[in-house]
């Protein structure tokens, strides 16, 4: 007991001496990261390795970095073949690996081939890792064809932000639903606090998206100021609103496709003023005011000439595009038959690999 007791000390010592190294070496590590991509790569999977190889053997460890680099990789090539920029993969100890997509995809389709490009791959690197096991009869890389084939798995889970969650969306949306309720199973059977957190932020987005936000036409606002010269309009005589004054203002809108985000161009001819007003979501556009009871007009003085804070807010209310969930139904049979069959064929390569490997779980 004692000895376990000085080894668990001594592993909580090295992790209380990495976390400080990190503090004080924090600048350094930021401009490690700017080597590019593939610094920032090796760095976190070197991050990654060390947090891993408190727990397990080093070798193990480098196993399962390697494994979801595989797994992310598949998400990379996937997302490449559908002309999507993504960025390098990220390694996040114990909670995996991620990549982030610069583009969204434009509908249903093209994310869940995204999503599953990751599983693929991801289980066709445990299935050569299997074969080397069997070969080499190592209890080593038993294990780790053991793990890998079950991250695959519960990365199928119909849960947001997995990649079942996302393939569900080209399936069917009531998958979301087995997810919510297997989820729980799931958490019950790992007893995995991470999985629960996972699982909570799924059901509450569910929660906001289905039940109380289901009223589309709640009218929003979104508001913005801005400083305009006025100088010129007082020399020639023009007549400035007061406070009290507040008017409707016409507008126009665009989207910006590299930035996927929503723009209303709006003006106030007499000001002289035009202004863009970025939106914080997609949404429909009733109306812009421009008023100083609410978010208006003030006059303002300075040495060099007068100005005038035009305070706009714009009335919207969200857009759903229900058509991104538009898939062939020839495509949702595709992806859900190609779904059942990447489940199935994992729990029978796991189920192999205890069997042969003799692994205990």
């Amino acid at each position: 007991m004692q000895k376990k007791e000085k080894k668990k000390d001594s592993r909580l010592m090295y992790i209380g001496s990495t976390i400080v190294l990190l503090l004080l070496k924090g600048k350094s590590l930021l401009a490690l990261l700017k080597f590019g991509k593939l610094g920032g790569v090796i760095f976190s999977m070197a991050i990654s390795i060390g947090a891993y190889a408190l727990i397990y053997p080093w070798q193990f460890a480098l196993g399962i970095v390697l494994l979801l680099l595989v797994h992310e990789l598949g998400h990379v090539f996937a997302a490449k073949r559908k002309g999507l920029p993504v960025s390098a993969p990220l390694f996040i100890p114990f909670l995996g690996a991620m990549i982030t997509m610069k583009k969204t995809p434009l509908d249903a389709k093209t994310e869940a081939y995204v999503a599953f490009g990751g599983p693929v791959l991801g289980s066709i690197g445990a299935t050569g890792v299997f074969l080397a096991a069997y070969w080499l009869d190592s209890p080593l890389l038993y294990s780790l064809a053991y793990v890998g084939f079950f991250l695959n798995l519960i990365n199928l889970l119909p849960i947001h932000p997995l990649d079942g969650g996302r393939i569900a969306t080209a399936v069917s949306r009531w998958l979301w639903l087995v997810g919510l309720v297997g989820g729980l199973g799931v958490i019950i059977y790992l007893r995995s606090f991470l999985f629960f957190i996972i699982w909570a932020l799924f059901a509450y987005d569910l929660y906001k998206k289905y039940v109380k936000d289901r009223n589309r036409n709640i009218v929003e606002f979104a508001n913005a100021s801005f400083i305009v010269p006025v100088e010129h309009l007082y020399a020639q005589g023009a007549i400035i609103p007061g406070p009290e004054h507040k008017r409707e203002l016409p507008f126009s809108t665009y989207c910006n496709l590299e930035e996927q985000r929503q723009y209303v161009k709006t003006e106030w001819a007499s000001m002289d003023f035009k202004g863009i007003i970025p939106m914080p979501q997609q949404g429909i556009i009733k109306r812009v005011l421009a008023s100083v009871l609410v978010n208006g007009l003030e006059l303002q003085r300075t040495p060099e000439d007068y100005r005038i804070k035009i305070n706009c807010q714009v009335e919207y209310t969200r857009y759903e595009n229900d058509k991104y969930y538009d898939v062939p139904l020839s495509s949702r049979w595709k992806f859900g038959i190609s779904y059942g069959l990447l489940a199935s064929a994992l729990i029978g390569m796991m189920y192999l690999v205890h069997s042969v490997g003799n692994i205990n779980v």
